[in-house]
């Protein structure tokens, strides 16, 4: 990865050589962020007494001079910098967010520095395609060959509405039967170039949507449980989001019991255990279910019969249930073995 890096060096080094005056040379680093951080139009200005305006003109011709030069092969060291960036963007599908390709590049977590040496390149190489970063897409690299910056906006716009008419989160393979790609790893390739998207256990949704993008505990633990599709201990909850994908996972057990008892999406079933309301599962003391049960049924049910259902809706020892039925103002045994409502 050393060598991946020094290549990069090489090319940003080379593409700065080709820029004659230092005080262009001063601005396209500061506007890339080549050296630090990444400045304003307002700020190079401010620091060069000329206006924005003037700024952004200078920007607008030292790029064109690069991708000039670029196409001119005046940049030897850009070369072998494209090839490395087009081989892994190839693996990557095609097109990656500049985090994502830095973070290969270099074997690890590419610093911002690097980050912003990538997109610089990519800006003028004329092998590569670049999309800035706004509201929509992340910035993301792409090979020329396969699209400029529209046509990967127009490609990541189609995603996003298939998956928003389909009304809930799609696996590649679902997006790969509805949409004319020549691999579905260049549909998650495009994909992850929208901000409007997220993912989560290798399904694709709108970034609003909690199944793909918990932004609290809550939404983590039915994430979890719908998952799990049957209920759960608290505790184990709580284990199973320390052990997910979730950006945020170091929760405490009370905090997963806390909030558990707050949301009405989840009902106490059993000693600690809860499961879904969209599983059928509703609120209450077993005396509540005994006598929703009674009440649908509208005639006496047998002890068994009763304690058969109540096992269905709640996890608790049939004793449990019995004592409950000795409640004789909820309830009244008709004979031996059957109980109505009181």
């Amino acid at each position: 990865m050393e060598q991946n890096a020094e290549t990069i060096k090489k090319a940003i080094h080379g593409s700065l050589k080709i820029i004659e005056q230092d005080r262009e040379k001063e601005i396209i680093s500061r506007r890339f962020g080549l050296n630090g951080k990444k400045e304003t139009l307002e700020q190079i200005g401010d620091m060069l007494s000329i206006t924005r305006e003037r700024v952004r003109q200078l920007e607008k011709a030292i790029l064109i001079r690069l991708k000039i030069s670029a196409e001119d092969g005046q940049i030897p060291e850009l070369a072998a910098a494209e090839k490395l960036l087009i081989r892994n963007l190839t693996e990557m599908g095609r097109v990656a967010k500049v985090s994502a390709l830095a973070n290969k590049i270099y074997g690890r977590k590419a610093t911002a520095t690097e980050r912003r040496g990538i997109s610089f390149i990519a800006t003028f190489s004329k092998n590569l395609t670049i999309v800035e970063e706004n509201d929509k897409y992340y910035n993301s690299v792409g090979i020329a060959d396969y699209g400029n910056s529209l046509d990967i906006r127009v490609r990541v716009d189609e995603i996003v509405r298939v998956i928003r008419d389909n009304k809930k989160p799609m696996t590649i393979d679902e997006l790969d039967e509805k949409l004319n790609y020549e691999h579905p790893d260049h549909i998650k390739a495009i994909a992850s170039v929208s901000k409007l998207l997220a993912t989560l256990n290798n399904v694709w949704g709108l970034a609003i949507w909690p199944s793909v993008n918990p932004r609290n505990i809550r939404d983590k633990i039915f994430v979890i449980l719908e998952g799990h599709k049957e209920p759960m201990h608290f505790s184990e909850i709580a284990k199973e989001i320390r052990e997910s994908d979730f950006k945020r996972k170091n929760v405490t057990v009370q905090a997963i019991h806390n909030e558990l008892i707050k949301d009405s999406r989840f009902v106490l079933i059993g000693r600690g255990i809860y499961a879904l309301s969209d599983w059928g599962y509703t609120k209450g003391t077993i005396s509540d279910i005994i006598h929703l049960i009674l009440e649908k049924a509208e005639k006496p049910l047998t002890r068994e019969e009763i304690v058969k259902q109540v096992l269905k809706m709640r996890k608790v020892k049939e004793t449990t249930i019995l004592l409950n039925l000795q409640n004789k103002k909820l309830f009244k045994r008709v004979d031996k073995n059957s109980y109505t409502l009181a």
